[in-house]
């Protein structure tokens, strides 16, 4: 019995319940007998929930799979080595910061850390810039 759904569980207790002849006219038999109606209605809605959490893994995963593409496109995927290469202007470098809480890189140009400050797109922390620091490397 290890191995049975809880569908196929409830299937085998109601059929030891037919093979007892359960007196369904008893008051001990019709509280079994309903017991054992509700035991098949719990175990066909969890047999839907499963199959609606299968389904909603697989959306997630998709969605999830998009986001990275996303932000691959948006932020770059770390190697900016091809991105460096369309820049000729120093104006225009791009400079890489590292978010002091979860380690995510953020590719950004010269314009968004004259800002000041950035929100790391991954945690969401404020990220402070000191362009004197970044004038003199």
């Amino acid at each position: 019995m290890e191995n049975m759904t809880i569908a196929e569980k409830v299937s085998y207790i109601k059929g030891l319940a037919e093979g007892l002849k359960l007196n369904t006219e008893t008051n001990e038999g019709k509280i079994l007998a309903a017991i054992i109606d509700v035991l098949g209605d719990i175990a066909l809605n969890i047999e839907d929930i499963d199959e609606d959490l299968a389904e909603l893994t697989d959306v997630v995963s998709d969605v999830e799979d998009s986001l990275m593409d996303l932000e691959d496109e948006v932020y770059g995927d770390g190697d900016t080595s091809d991105a460096a290469d369309d820049y000729d202007d120093d104006d225009d470098a791009l400079y890489e910061i590292t978010c002091p809480n979860c380690n995510n890189t953020i590719t950004a140009d010269y314009d968004v850390l004259a800002n000041g400050t950035i929100d790391c797109p991954n945690c969401g922390s404020t990220l402070e810039f000191d362009l004197d620091q970044l004038e003199e490397e």
